[in-house]
């Protein structure tokens, strides 16, 4: 028997050097700009339907920790402008963007919950996992503020 060891959640935060409406317009943007600060560990990243903000459904793989797997996300806009969720449509997991005014620059945080395995999987799971995501999210939050500093778009 497998039991569900709780709530396993990962975050990692960063002042991007944009204004918080640009930051959001690129995360929502999941046809012309998302695609383009994700690390190399996402791959065949595509756009099934929608492509801006809530109703958009994704496709991509995640390679992290020796692993690799598929995600199909649906979008959804909770606080438009401000938070984005990505729910997987095959498990629990749910990532959450949260992009606050900072002055002419933004706060972004990313922030991913899911019910953890139980057993000696789900005990590599807690230890590990969140680690690699970690450093996966930094390194996304770089290469937003990299993007957002070489956009034209900017005010």
């Amino acid at each position: 028997m497998v039991t569900a060891m709780g709530t396993i959640h990962v975050s990692a935060q960063q002042t991007i050097e944009a204004p918080a409406g640009v930051v959001y317009g690129y995360i929502a943007d999941m046809r012309g700009h998302h695609p383009n600060f994700l690390p190399p560990a996402f791959t065949d990243f595509e756009v099934e339907s929608g492509g801006v903000g809530a109703g958009t459904v994704t496709r991509f793989k995640l390679n992290a920790g020796g692993r690799a797997r598929e995600y199909r996300m649906q979008v959804a806009e909770p606080d438009p402008g401000r938070v984005l969720t990505e729910s997987d449509t095959d498990s629990s997991l749910v990532t959450t963007f949260t992009v606050d005014p900072a002055g002419d620059r933004s706060t972004v945080r990313i922030s991913t919950t899911w019910e953890g395995a139980g057993g000696i999987g789900g005990f590599f799971e807690r230890t590990f996992a969140p680690r690699v995501l970690r450093r996966l999210y930094a390194d996304e939050l770089e290469r937003l503020n990299q993007y957002a500093g070489q956009q034209s778009d900017q005010p």
